[in-house]
């Protein structure tokens, strides 16, 4: 490999098991620390760039590791009672999400939802104003826009059926889901709206159309809900589920607990002094 032939006279001369191939005071690095850095099919000057990285970059975490010891107390460097939390806290951590792979129950119903939503309305609040819209998008001037024009203002399913057949063929653009929310900023990335009162546009305005050099757009506003009122259900869902599954989550470990600590009440596996 390259670093072999990179290092070949920086062996040392004593009889050691591996060479050195670089030291730091009394610390020293072998070829085996660097085994398998290089991947396999790398150029030989791509070979050697990455061990000369590597080599630099452990010299200089040594460097500074050394100048840190010399420079704190011992009070300082001693971390055991740290790493030993630590260590605690990786076991504890590591059991309980084994813990959640074999008991923890991950089926929300929409029941369970929605009872939630209903006993927690007052903690969904809209951050922003959300609509429920039809909007198309438009090469100016299309032969088709008088085809847009006749649909995208009726509530009638035959109207949306024909108005998206439109829509794939010559549309740049559009959304025809009405079941669906979008938060009204996100509408205006798309459509070239322009308002400093959003709820007093929102309330104003129904039937949008308008043009800009390229493009003709036609909105349909069929609904919409202004910030800090209630969100909807069908917006937070997702967030419940999560919300749901956390404070199970939460449950089953208080009951693992509860449970470990009776055990060893009973046992006399601890006691209080």
């Amino acid at each position: 490999m390259a670093f072999v032939l990179i290092f070949e006279s920086c062996k040392s001369s004593d009889n050691k098991k591996e060479s050195a191939i670089a030291r730091v005071y009394d610390e020293y690095l072998y070829k085996s620390d660097i085994m398998g850095i290089v991947p396999e099919g790398t150029s030989k000057n791509d070979s050697i760039s990455i061990v000369k990285n590597y080599i630099n970059n452990w010299i200089k975490q040594r460097l500074v590791l050394k100048t840190a010891e010399s420079n704190l107390t011992s009070e300082q460097k001693n971390f055991e009672e740290q790493i030993q939390n630590y260590k605690n806290s990786l076991i504890v951590f590591t059991y309980e999400k084994e813990l959640m792979k074999q008991k923890l129950d991950t089926n929300i119903t929409d029941e369970e939802i929605k009872t939630y939503y209903e006993n927690n309305r007052n903690n969904f609040l809209l951050k922003d104003n959300i609509v429920k819209v039809w909007y198309v998008k438009m090469p100016l001037n299309s032969s088709k826009e008088s085809t847009v024009k006749q649909y995208y203002k009726s509530d009638k399913v035959s109207a949306k059926a024909l108005l998206e057949d439109c829509c794939k063929k010559y549309a740049v653009n559009y959304f025809l889901d009405d079941s669906t929310w979008l938060y009204f900023s996100d509408l205006l990335k798309e459509i070239p709206i322009t308002t400093y009162n959003q709820e007093d546009y929102l309330k104003s305005n129904r039937f949008i159309e308008m043009k800009d050099s390229i493009y003709s757009y036609f909105i349909n506003i069929k609904g919409f809900q202004i910030k800090e009122s209630i969100s909807p259900l069908s917006l937070e869902k997702d967030n419940i589920r999560k919300i749901i599954l956390n404070k199970k989550k939460l449950t089953l470990i208080e009951e693992v607990e509860g449970s470990i600590f009776k055990d060893a009440m009973k046992n006399k596996d601890f006691e209080i002094f």
